[in-house]
């Protein structure tokens, strides 16, 4: 089920979802103190393009850091990219067999404008001590 729904998602959005992050990923590493900010995009670029039977956890030691990181990433990117997730699920909304896409990536919007101290993990798989963050959690 969870093949089905993420080749169904690869084509109806997720695959230019991704493109977006990606995009992001490569203007933010073209400066070195904003690399972070690069590899945080590349890591929800992955996650875009394939996000069923996969959940996104708290760091527990995720700090201070995570937090002025956010900031500065809502302000940059966070917003453009939730605004491509709601452009996305709107798209996606029109028929049927979209909706439960589109209420997927409405489930995103949170993550995408905070990813610092988050991780994606295998939804079967969450590592002791993490907290699935419950918004972002896409098992079908």
């Amino acid at each position: 089920m969870r093949a089905l729904l993420n080749l169904i998602w690869l084509v109806f959005g997720g695959f230019w979802l991704a493109l977006g992050y990606i995009a992001f990923g490569i203007l933010a590493c073209v400066f070195i103190i904003t690399i972070p900010f690069g590899v945080a995009s590349f890591r929800m670029a992955g996650y875009a393009l394939w996000p069923f039977g996969r959940t996104v956890v708290r760091r527990p030691t995720a700090g201070t850091g995570s937090a002025v990181a956010n900031v500065i990433w809502f302000v940059v990117a966070g917003v453009w990219l939730a605004i491509e997730h709601v452009v996305t699920a709107a798209a996606q909304a029109i028929t049927i067999i979209g909706i439960p896409l589109a209420v997927a990536n409405l489930k995103m919007i949170p993550v995408t404008v905070f990813p610092f101290g988050k991780q994606v993990v295998p939804s079967d798989a969450i590592p002791h001590g993490m907290q699935p963050a419950h918004s972002v959690d896409l098992r079908p």
